[in-house]
């Protein structure tokens, strides 16, 4: 049970100006952190760490929750029209179509959510805690209120907290306030006296997360008790609406429409022509049903989770099912190179001295800052501390003790650590972007002497620098400064006068996959973008070496220099921007967007948080920060641009095989209304009776199920797939007529050869109407499906041709079994045979000829 008192507004105030002592005491806890008796103790009183979004919603309502559709209710209420108007069979079927196609949706969904569930447990967000004096990582979900944890750079917040101590501690709580920029907090309340609770300068609210800086704190509030939960409460999340399910949206009301303007008109023709008002509203309404897409959204959801479940046999974790089909229709992908194009893994290769000559001391100082600092090591810092027999060296006698530590930050994009040698001296040691150490260097250390650094020594040191990048190092500076031993406090100010004393240079070897993957990308239509914080050297080096050709590199200062519109215009063009911030990163992305490009930007570091918020797909790895994650469509449990090409593979089947749905069933209802319209106003009695319309569309969709088995063509998946609405009328109107000529040449064998021409005999005239009718518009599904010659040069997958024989099967025997009666169906004579023989085929071979002209005039395919 949550304890109550956490839900009451005026704690917040009583937590920020608790003593630390008083909070200790009330979550029977300690500087030590909890023991695993009171960590137990208190996840019974509290509950687990989890938003109440997370807990779901009851499998029964989430069910009748799937009735609640425009189309769905629609259905339901034209079958309620019919059971009022004595048409039990029509309503019963109408229902069942419904029914099927609700319980199909949901058993898809349901599927797809638990196995999303259980791919993101393996990538579940951890913390690192103190429990019992021993530093742990646990689960998110595992945290409870008197838990302390600590704070790094590239953490979110697990929990609402309690600052225990802060150095240059930063925090971004855009997800709370919407402010942009991060927020300094302290381990000290600085005012009692606030407007909002987010100001309080020692508290921090899960949903924010770490910029700059370090610290520890103590949870206070977790799950449903925290801010964030409480919001989740009272508010509903609102999710960006992408193109694909805008695309969905219009087609689906475009066909409510024609169903609202279909009823009506045929109600009217058939009541004023037949004078049976009762029996003209039953064919309306069966008219109506038989427009409706109702597989739609079950086709929907079963494509997208083949799509997700294919790309889980990859590694692949898909978070939103949408991003499926956004990943095929993304066509810039923006990415950094490290871990991407490189191999991920830095090597330590060089620690030189600013002439270029090999030194010891360079790398006893890099070593010194990397062991001792402790906020997110990054892979060059690991690369350093491989280097065991200098942590030997400079530790076997305890000549080095930390001070203090100024943290990283991507302003400054540098690190300090301050060591105290032999309890005589501290000494500042910083490490980081070479343009930035030397903007804080007065001196060089040069065989021993300090030099001060005048214009021409600066040009000769980054000649140095330009020939290491250009061989394909990452050169990272350090520097250092002496000071007496002192008490103070250590701040961004103290890295001032330092001396530079040379350089540690890191290979990152490019990935033997990524020149084939960056050629089967630009092959398959997606460009491809890097944005990174390295310099412009390195990085063409590394493009140059994987193939990536370059037109044009910009700088993330030439980017501040530009207004949107004329960056926007250049961004297209461009294929590095190097010295990128994380703010220059998002806002080219968001440009490129406006331009009207699908853009995925694939990331792992707390720095790519705001760009992965902005692109169409964000997309990042198992190993990345919280933040990453936690903002990504996509998962990767493999770093590698051939998984994502596989992706784009993988999204463009399931738009293919949506489309080919969407096409029949538009196509096959444009062409019925105007046979409906026409057979209504020409004929003494119904073409076909209500029951047996119901049943055809019912048999239709039915044999639809089979279509997201099916193969997509090669060419469809050559290039980026969107939603084009104005080709896919096209299609619609240039196929559909096709239709309504055969079924008109239908209504002309039944009524002239067969002589069902009169009202005695119109079940005769119904039933052939029916099995013509089912059988051109299942068989059709080979002619549209591909646009190649059907069968020939494409062939569909056994289980698509399985299910529509089985289909057609049935409808041709359906007249001759006992059920057909209850259908009001009857046998058919032999001529009626020899003439559906000719027909079919030609309204096929037909199809053909006019899809290959629209295809090759529009290039729809």
């Amino acid at each position: 049970m949550s304890d109550r008192i956490l839900h009451q507004p005026s704690d917040i105030q009583q937590l920020a100006l608790a003593d630390l002592q008083s909070l200790y005491q009330r979550f029977q806890s300690s500087e030590q952190g909890l023991t695993q008796v009171q960590w137990r103790s208190n996840l019974n009183r509290y509950g687990k760490n989890q938003l109440p979004i997370e807990t779901g919603e009851w499998v029964a309502l989430r069910f009748l929750r799937s009735f609640l559709s425009p189309l769905s209710l629609l259905l339901i209420a034209l079958s309620m029209l019919s059971y009022l108007t004595g048409e039990h069979s029509g309503a019963l079927m109408i229902a069942i179509m419904v029914f099927l196609s609700t319980i199909l949706t949901f058993t898809q969904e349901y599927k797809s959510n638990n196995a999303a569930k259980k791919l993101i447990a393996m990538v579940s967000a951890k913390t690192q805690v103190i429990r019992d004096g021993v530093e742990l990582e646990v689960d998110l979900k595992d945290l409870v209120p008197g838990d302390v944890v600590h704070l790094s750079v590239g953490d979110m917040i697990p929990a609402d907290v309690r600052l225990i101590s802060s150095k240059d501690l930063f925090i971004n709580q855009a997800s709370l306030t919407g402010e942009s920029l991060p927020t300094e907090k302290l381990s000290t309340c600085l005012n009692s006296q606030i407007s909002s609770p987010y100001d309080w300068s020692n508290l921090a609210f899960m949903g924010s997360y770490v910029v700059s800086g370090m610290g520890s704190a103590l949870v206070v509030r977790t799950g449903q008790g925290s801010f964030f939960g409480q919001l989740a409460q009272e508010t509903t999340k609102q999710v960006k609406q992408s193109t694909f399910d805008k695309g969905i949206n219009q087609f689906t009301w475009l066909m409510i429409r024609i169903m609202l303007f279909m009823i009506p008109t045929v109600f009217l023709i058939n009541g004023l022509i037949k004078g049976d008002w009762m029996e003209a509203a039953l064919f309306a309404i069966a008219v109506g049903v038989g427009l409706a897409p109702e597989m739609l959204p079950m086709l929907v959801t079963v494509n997208l989770a083949k799509g997700a479940i294919s790309l889980s046999k990859r590694k692949v974790i898909v978070k939103r099912l949408n991003a499926v089909q956004n990943l095929g229709a993304m066509n810039i992908l923006c990415t950094d190179k490290t871990g991407t194009l490189t191999q991920n893994e830095i090597i330590l290769e060089k620690h030189i001295d600013v002439d270029g000559q090999d030194s010891v001391q360079v790398l006893d100082y890099a070593y010194l800052n990397s062991h001792y600092q402790t906020g997110l090591k990054n892979l060059m810092d690991v690369a350093i501390l491989k280097h065991v027999d200098v942590h030997e060296k400079l530790h076997d006698d305890n000549t080095y003790q930390k001070i203090d530590e100024i943290p990283f930050d991507f302003e400054r994009r540098r690190l300090s650590v301050v060591v105290r040698k032999n309890n005589e001296r501290d000494i500042l040691i910083c490490k980081g972007a070479v343009e930035e150490i030397f903007s804080c260097c007065q001196y060089a250390e040069s065989n021993g002497q300090k030099i001060p650094l005048t214009p021409e020594h600066l040009a000769n040191l980054k000649t140095v620098v330009a020939d290491l990048n250009e061989d394909g190092f990452r050169v990272i500076a350090i520097a250092v400064r002496e000071d007496a031993a002192s008490q103070k406090p250590y701040s961004t100010t103290d890295e001032s006068d330092l001396v530079l004393l040379g350089y540690v240079a890191f290979l990152d070897p490019p990935k033997e996959s990524a020149k084939a993957a960056i050629e089967s990308l630009q092959a398959s239509g997606v460009q491809i973008k890097i944005l990174t914080g390295d310099n412009e050297i390195i990085s063409r080096k590394v493009c140059h070496e994987v193939g990536l050709p370059i037109r044009d590199v910009m700088l993330g200062a030439e980017v501040d220099a530009l207004s949107d519109e004329q960056l926007a215009a250049r961004a297209m063009n461009v294929q590095i921007f190097a010295k990128m911030t994380p703010q220059q990163k998002a806002r080219v992305i968001r440009l490129l967007r406006g331009e009207g490009r699908v853009v995925g930007y694939m990331g792992d570091g707390i720095n790519d948080g705001p760009a992965l918020k902005t692109a169409d797909v964000s997309i990042s790895v198992d190993s990345a920060v919280d933040i990453a994650k936690e903002s990504a469509d996509i998962i990767l449990l493999e770093k590698s641009l051939l998984v994502i090409y596989q992706g784009v593979l993988e999204g463009r089947r399931v738009f293919g095989n949506l489309m080919k749905y969407l096409k029949m069933s538009a196509s096959s209802n444009f062409g019925n209304m105007f046979s409906m319209l026409g057979a209504s106003a020409l004929l003494p009695f119904l073409p076909m009776a209500p029951v047996q319309i119901l049943l055809n569309n019912l048999l239709y969709d039915f044999s639809q199920t089979a279509v997201p088995t099916d193969a997509v063509d090669s060419e469809y998946l050559s290039q980026p797939r969107e939603w084009n609405i104005k080709g896919l009328a096209r299609f619609i109107f240039c196929i559909g007529p096709i239709s309504s000529i055969f079924d008109y040449l239908t209504f002309g064998l039944l009524w002239f050869y067969v002589k069902a021409n009169s009202l005695e005999l119109s079940p005769i005239f119904q039933t052939g109407w029916f099995v013509e009718s089912l059988l051109s518009q299942t068989l059709i599904v080979y002619v549209i499906r591909t646009g190649k010659i059907p069968f020939i040069e494409s062939k569909p997958s056994l289980p698509l041709v399985l299910m529509t024989l089985s289909v057609c099967t049935l409808g041709v025997f359906l007249p001759y079994l006992a059920i057909g009666h209850y259908f009001q169906m009857v046998p058919l004579p032999e001529i009626y045979w020899i003439g559906l023989i000719f027909l079919v085929p030609c309204y096929l071979i037909l199809t053909q000829l006019v899809k290959t002209w629209v295809i090759k005039h529009s290039g729809v395919l």
